[in-house]
């Protein structure tokens, strides 16, 4: 799964029993050689359904990690390209590899901007670090964040059913993660079968987003782009 610049099991050792800040600090200089990172393959579907509905002006990426999202934003914004994540670490990778991205390190539930700043917001595979009861101020705060009209969107691949050996190994981790946060603090907040879509999507209607599904068929039959906009 890893490459030979990849960390060691050491290393991913450390950085699960730090904070989700911390830890991602440690893992940010070798994250790209990492199955963790968002795959071009998802970021290029995503962006090719993303097209025909601007043009953009200015994007913001959420949680933009080392900035694969960045890369999208870049292509598809015409204004400012914004990346927010509240691991330094993780934003200095992203500043050099994503140089003309405005960079912000912020916590996502509290997001610093003004009302209206974007017209576009993406996010890619942040979601298992925020709790279901965080989920309703990140979504106001994304609703607070867009110009009406402007549109959320996030690419989701689908669950795997009990048939398929990735159904017992999320629900092993998962289990894993809550043990480890039952005995150590700080926690480290990242859970892979929390975010279902069927609560997050009258969690993003209850926050006042039009949702909508489009598909995605680069990522298989189940893959799906999750469109919220901000009424106009």
């Amino acid at each position: 799964m890893f490459s030979a610049e990849g960390p060691t099991l050491r290393e991913l050792a450390v950085q699960a029993l730090s904070s989700v800040e911390r830890g991602y600090d440690l893992l940010a200089p070798k994250f790209d050689a990492t199955p963790f990172r968002t795959s071009d393959v998802v970021v290029a579907a995503t962006e090719a359904a993303l097209r025909p509905l601007g043009p953009f002006t200015d994007g913001l990426d959420l949680c933009c990690g080392t900035g694969a999202g960045l890369a999208l934003l870049r292509g598809l914004c015409a204004g400012r390209s914004v990346g927010l994540d509240f691991s330094a670490g993780m934003l200095g990778v992203a500043r050099s590899t994503e140089p003309g991205a405005d960079l912000v390190r912020a916590d996502a539930r509290a997001l610093p901007f003004a009302d209206g700043s974007f017209d576009l917001a993406v996010s890619f595979g942040a979601f298992g670090h925020f709790l279901p009861a965080e989920r309703p101020a990140l979504w106001s705060g994304l609703h607070a964040a867009l110009r009406p009209g402007g549109c959320f969107a996030f690419p989701v691949l689908g669950a795997p059913g009990p048939s398929s050996p990735w159904y017992w190994a999320l629900l092993g981790f998962d289990a894993v993660m809550r043990a480890r946060n039952a005995l150590r603090k700080p926690e480290f907040v990242m859970y892979y079968r929390t975010f279902r879509l069927t609560r997050v999507l009258p969690e993003l209607e209850a926050a006042g987003f039009q949702v909508s599904l489009l598909p995605l068929p680069q990522l298989g039959p189940a893959g799906r782009l999750v469109l919220a906009r901000r009424p106009n």
